[in-house]
């Protein structure tokens, strides 16, 4: 329905998307629900209506368009993994016996927000505790801060930065089907006065087409767009409310959201409207090495962060 290619990626173990297509390649022949609005109702509502109609339907498309791109291009929240040397130094004080290649069972470190205990657990893919609210997004292979979930549909994860884009995207989106479908109801009203109405059914089958689509798609998408509001009015995530962080669905007591602000609207305006936080990614630096090499580290070559002696560049062993 979005019209959206898989992205390309990075051939390196973290994945992040650098490239995405706006049309699939399999779908270049298939018309979409705006342009049989186009093709068909709009120019009939615009002559026997307003001109207003198609001049919306265009801004609320290119507004989910825009909001779609942005939701698919941003960075999420991916924190970098641990370089070698910062994941060895964890290991040795998590580590009584001093080995960085020991790898004990799950850990976690407790944290005091708001007067509620929080645990972060330790990646072992990142080698890092995750701050509060991140979680390992095993499609894209990173850590996400705040993460929400992992969304197909825009071939990227939903997470701290890119949240208030994807949910207007998702409000945006609901509004663009309601008014498709109501652009096409209209039409076929105006069209079957005065002759039958399933002569008028048989005269526009994209229509009809368009108008079934639009009946089926519509639940869905304005049953996202409800349960999304509910999480921002709420300060939470999807990920925090499948896995019952702050109810009683695992069955024990139900503890409150240390991240509510006891308010609605103080709520969506700290998720939807508080400053961007800058992306942590190195665009331009190299991927790392996540191995360390079994053989100890000789007294002639540098240790982990120190520079390398003049002497020793282009010397042989």
């Amino acid at each position: 329905m979005f019209n959206l290619v898989s992205s390309d990626w990075i051939s390196c173990p973290s994945r992040v998307p650098v490239l995405a297509l706006l049309v699939d390649k399999d779908q270049r022949n298939q018309p979409s629900q705006q342009q049989e609005l186009i093709n068909c109702s709009c120019p009939f509502l615009a002559r026997h209506l307003t001109l207003a109609i198609p001049i919306i339907a265009a801004i609320l498309f290119f507004f989910v368009m825009s909001c779609l791109l942005q939701t698919s291009f941003t960075d999420p929240g991916i924190l970098p993994r641990a370089t070698v040397c910062e994941a060895a130094a964890l290991e040795k004080q998590i580590d009584n016996t001093g080995s960085s290649t020991y790898r004990p069972p799950p850990r976690t470190r407790e944290v005091m927000i708001n007067g509620q205990v929080v645990k972060l657990k330790y990646c072992f893919t990142c080698k890092m505790f995750r701050p509060p609210r991140t979680s390992h997004c095993s499609v894209c292979d990173n850590c996400v801060e705040r993460f929400d979930h992992h969304c197909p549909w825009v071939g990227n994860c939903v997470g701290k930065r890119n949240y208030r884009f994807f949910y207007a995207f998702i409000l945006s989106l609901s509004f663009l089907t309601a008014f498709i479908f109501a652009c096409v109801v209209t039409h076929l009203t105006l069209r079957s006065q005065g002759s039958n109405f399933l002569s008028t059914l048989k005269e526009t089958p994209a229509s009809v087409l368009e108008l079934v689509i639009c009946f089926f798609s519509i639940w869905s998408i304005l049953g996202l767009s409800g349960f999304h509001t509910y999480l921002v009015a709420s300060n939470l995530t999807t990920n925090e409310d499948i896995k019952g962080s702050w109810s009683n669905k695992r069955g024990g007591e139900a503890s409150v959201n240390p991240y509510s602000h006891k308010s609605v609207i103080t709520n969506c305006c700290a998720v939807l409207c508080g400053p961007l936080p800058p992306s942590l990614i190195d665009r331009r630096g190299f991927v790392q090495s996540d191995t360390v090499l079994p053989s100890p580290i000789r007294s002639d070559e540098p240790a982990c962060g120190a520079k390398p002696d003049a002497s020793m560049v282009g010397s042989h062993p």
